[in-house]
C-alpha cells in the first residue's frame, strides 16, 4: 500500500481511538437483521433520535420472522417520528423475501443483498461489514465526507467512482468492520467541526441534490395523513375527514389530498375502502 494510504489509515485510526462510539447499540451486536433496523433508520435522521427508536423497534420486532410478519399498520406505528416511512415499508418487505426465499437466512454476497427490496451499495455494504466482517467497499454520507476532505479537498464535482476506488485502495482488510465504523466517526466528527466554520464538504459531491422545503411538500402531506392513519389503524377516511383531523391538510386542496392518497394506495401505505371515496390502512 502506498505510505500515503497508509498515513490515511494512521490518521483515521487514531481519531477513532479519541473518539469512538461504543455506546451505540447496534455496534454491540453481530445480528444482520439488527444492523439492517440500524443502518435503514440512521438514514437521513440523527442518531440521537434513532437510539430510542431502534430499541422500542426491536422491543417490538425482535426478529426478522416478527417483522416479516407483522401488519403494515403496527410497523408503521413503530416507525413514527422517525419521517421518510418509506423506509419502514421496505424494510418489511426485505424481512419478508429474507424469510420466503432465503429460509430467514440473510445472503453473504453484495449481489443478494442488492437484490432485496430498498437495500442500496451502502446498506448492502454496511451488513456485509458490520455483520459479517467481510470487506467490502460501500460510500455513505460519512463516509464520502471523509475522502472528500482528505484527498479532493480543491475538487469540485467529485464522483462517487472516484471516492469509491480510494475507499478500495485503503481498505482494511483484515478488520473491515472496525475501520468502516472508524470512517463513520471521523465523518461525524468532521462534518460538526466544519458546520462551525461554515464549509459545507458535501456541496463538492457530484451526487448533490439540494433538499427541497419540508413545510408544504408532499412528504409533509404525506407525513400527516399516516400520522392520522397509525392513530387509528382500522378507521377508513375520506378527504373531507382527514382535512377535519390536520390542519396541515386542511390548508391544501382536496384534489392534492387525493392524489396523494391515491399514491399511498399504489406504494402500499393504504387501501381504498368499500365505499367509494374511502381510503384505509393495511
Amino acid at each position: 500500500m502506498e505510505k500515503k494510504y497508509l498515513n490515511f489509515r494512521k490518521h483515521i485510526y487514531t481519531a477513532y481511538l479519541k473518539n469512538k462510539r461504543p455506546h451505540l447499540p447496534w455496534r454491540k451486536t453481530r445480528d444482520p437483521y439488527h444492523i439492517l433496523v440500524s443502518e435503514v433508520m440512521l438514514q437521513q435522521t440523527q442518531v440521537s433520535r434513532v437510539l430510542e427508536k431502534y430499541v422500542e423497534f426491536l422491543h417490538l420486532f425482535p426478529t426478522l420472522k416478527d417483522l416479516a410478519a407483522a401488519k403494515p399498520h403496527q410497523v408503521l406505528t413503530a416507525w413514527q417520528g422517525l419521517g421518510y416511512n418509506r423506509r419502514a415499508l421496505f424494510l418489511q418487505r426485505t424481512a419478508k423475501e429474507v424469510v420466503d426465499v432465503h429460509g430467514g437466512v440473510f445472503p453473504t454476497t453484495r449481489d443478494a443483498l442488492l437484490s432485496l427490496p430498498g437495500i442500496g451499495q451502502s446498506t448492502a455494504g454496511a451488513i456485509l461489514n458490520f455483520a459479517f466482517n467481510i470487506p467490502t467497499p460501500f460510500i455513505e454520507t460519512n463516509i464520502r465526507s471523509v475522502f472528500i476532505y482528505h484527498f479532493f479537498k480543491k475538487s469540485s464535482s467529485v464522483r462517487d467512482i472516484d471516492i469509491l476506488h480510494l475507499v478500495e485502495k485503503t481498505l482494511d482488510v483484515k478488520k473491515p468492520r472496525t475501520w468502516f465504523y472508524a470512517l463513520y466517526d471521523y465523518g461525524t466528527e468532521l462534518k460538526a467541526t466544519l458546520g462551525k466554520e461554515k464549509l459545507t464538504l458535501h456541496k463538492k459531491s457530484s451526487s448533490y441534490t439540494k433538499q427541497s422545503t419540508f413545510k408544504g411538500s408532499n412528504r409533509e402531506l404525506r407525513g400527516a395523513i399516516i400520522r392520522i392513519y397509525t392513530r387509528i389503524p382500522k378507521k377508513v377516511y375520506s378527504v373531507e375527514q382527514l382535512q377535519s383531523a390536520d390542519s396541515t391538510l386542511s390548508s391544501v386542496s382536496s384534489e392534492k389530498v387525493l392524489h396523494i392518497l391515491q399514491t399511498l394506495v399504489i406504494e402500499g401505505f393504504l387501501q381504498k375502502g368499500k365505499k367509494p371515496g374511502l381510503f384505509g390502512i393495511l
